[in-house]
């Protein structure tokens, strides 16, 4: 028990798949995020339709969130199976509501039953059991009922008979949860009063953000086929790219896909797909015709947990090197890599920017803990977003498409109907696009294919504390995690400085410069082989992963021990290059 005021809690509702652990998660945080505090959610899943072991967790807090936490404050367990597997989890000081209507525990433990189906039945709403464990949950960390209720007429305020019943009834619910929850005399604190920020926010996913940003910057052809964890960029735009000039499919596979975007990318449009590991792998192919062609195109790989099927519904980072490397021969893909769902963002429209810059193959590296990550962000401003369009030829037939350019810039891409017709195919090529065999055109056009990343050169970067005994350079997901372990280290006297680029192919000049002068790189990542750091050293630079593969986001306080301790070992080491 606690009467402390927190500027921060976790609250996880467990259970299985369908039980609406999603759904309470949601509510939670759209009532904290109404009321000017900051949120993040984040789901673990089976990957069947129904039923399995499922969690669904909210970070509240006064300052913005940057990662799930390390402990949760209260468990609200639907089952005894979720209750066992998950109060490993809760704090010192965490309390756990156990669904009493399915299980008992025995008197004496920091939990309390609550039967929340029987209360919802005796508001005459029995789908408001969910409302019954947020208030209970409420209750505990001291946050207002009155905002739940704000948020319970907003979201059931639809123009329809009964919304008012609906309305009480749930209003209901939140008391009758709450009343169970004091009476229990447990509380794990209050929530101090938020601080808003002085700008409009909205609320998003990864995923969504991703498209929207794509959308933003005028991609009008998409194609996808179902994977998880890369399906709701589909329906996204399914539902949201629509008008005159403007597609969206479900095709029946990812051969399909990557076939289909090329095309539309040859034909003069800005087109995109999204898949997972499985289906990057079939699209190998694909991308290496886009790239030997200089096709402009965006693909999205939402990673999981692999190889095979692996872990369809959990985090990892392990697809770098086939991202980096997705075709036979000499090439490489330009890789954009968001930390965060408010980068998702920023990530899906400078993807579409850099393929009509560089006309080719872009690839946008997430991963599932963020693609349905739930955060409140600064609502983007659509009308500063930057919108590139490749240089398009106007001239006369006749035209060498393939030509090698310098001072005046890339050359014109050629649209099918329009002047300067020409082959665009897989084999080597001459000027004009004719297959050759010619060592000289495929010198040739091998350095005109790797010099134009060259133009790749303005993603987000970060450099703090350079000269520190060790830089965290993390990449993807693992930034926040990782950027909420540098804060606690530099908090606690730990010499450590901070790399980070969205670009991790190219890596932009400044970033290399940092590289070069660093006495150590700590990578944090989620995969086995230490993907990222074995790039670096291929590159030269000195850098070593600090790696977990459980399927889940690394915790902060694991990053925190880890780093320090290396950190430790390498001021001590002898024959240390360090200073």
């Amino acid at each position: 028990m606690s009467d402390n005021h927190s500027q921060d809690f976790v609250i996880r509702f467990a259970g299985e798949g369908g039980q609406g652990l999603v759904t309470s998660a949601d509510a939670m945080a759209r009532a904290a995020a109404n009321a000017g505090y900051y949120v993040s959610t984040f789901s673990t899943f089976p990957s069947q339709i129904m039923g399995g072991p499922a969690s669904s967790q909210v970070r509240i807090s006064t300052s913005p969130v940057l990662s799930s936490g390390d402990s949760v404050d209260v468990l609200v367990s639907l089952d005894e199976y979720a209750y066992n597997n998950h109060r490993e989890d809760l704090s010192d000081n965490g309390v756990a509501i156990y669904n009493s209507g399915e299980f008992q525990l025995p008197g004496g433990g920091q939990y309390f039953g609550i039967d929340a189906d029987e209360l919802a039945k005796s508001t005459g709403n029995t789908r408001a059991a969910n409302m019954v464990t947020i208030g209970a949950v409420a209750h505990l960390i001291g946050f207002s009922l009155e905002e739940i209720d704000a948020f319970i007429t907003a979201r059931f305020t639809r123009g329809r008979p009964g919304d008012d019943e609906i309305i009480e009834s749930n209003k209901k619910a939140i008391r009758l949860g709450a009343d169970v929850a004091a009476n229990s005399g447990f509380s794990v604190g209050t929530l101090a009063p938020p601080s808003p920020p002085d700008y409009e926010q909205i609320m998003i996913t990864g995923n969504a953000a991703l498209a929207l940003g794509a959308v933003t910057a005028g991609v009008d052809f998409y194609v996808g086929y179902p994977i998880s964890p890369a399906t709701t960029i589909l329906v996204w735009m399914e539902q949201n790219l629509v008008g005159q000039g403007r597609f969206a499919h479900q095709v029946s596979s990812e051969i399909e896909a990557i076939s289909a975007i090329v095309g539309a990318g040859y034909a003069g449009k800005k087109s995109m797909t999204a898949t997972a590991g499985p289906g990057l792998s079939l699209m190998g192919e694909g991308l290496g015709l886009a790239w030997m062609a200089e096709i402009p195109c965006v693909v999205v790989d939402v990673q999981r947990g692999g190889p095979s099927t692996g872990l369809p519904t959990k985090s990892e980072q392990s697809d770098l090197m086939t991202c980096l490397h997705p075709g036979h021969g000499d090439m490489t893909v330009p890789i954009l890599a968001p930390g965060s769902v408010e980068e998702c963002f920023e990530a899906g429209a400078l993807a579409v920017n850099w393929a009509e810059r560089y006309q080719g193959p872009i690839i946008v590296m997430s991963e599932f803990g963020q693609a349905e990550k739930g955060e409140n962000i600064r609502k983007p401003d659509l009308d500063a977003v930057n919108v590139e369009t490749r240089s398009v030829y106007n001239g006369s037939n006749g035209y060498a498409r393939y030509e090698s350019w310098g001072e005046n810039g890339l050359s014109p891409m050629p649209i099918p109907g329009g002047p300067g017709a020409y082959v665009a195919n897989g084999s080597e090529h001459d000027e004009i696009g004719d297959t050759t065999h010619l060592p000289r055109h495929h010198i040739r056009l091998t350095e005109r294919r790797f010099k134009k990343m060259g133009l790749l050169n303005d993603a987000h970067i970060e450099i703090e504390d350079e000269g520190a005994t060790a830089m965290i350079m993390s990449w993807g997901s693992s930034k926040g995690p990782a950027r909420e372990a540098y804060e606690r280290l530099k908090a606690d006297g730990v010499d450590v400085g901070w790399l980070y680029s969205m670009a991790l192919n190219p890596l932009p000049d400044e970033m290399k410069a940092a590289l070069e002068q660093a006495n150590i790189v700590i990578v944090p990542e989620l995969n086995y082989m230490g993907q990222w750091s074995a790039v670096l050293r291929q590159h030269g630079y000195r850098a070593e992963s600090v790696t977990q593969y459980t399927g889940l986001p690394f915790k902060p306080a694991t990053l925190v021990d880890r780093i320090a301790a290396r950190v430790a070992e390498l001021r001590t080491e002898k024959g240390t290059v360090l200073v």
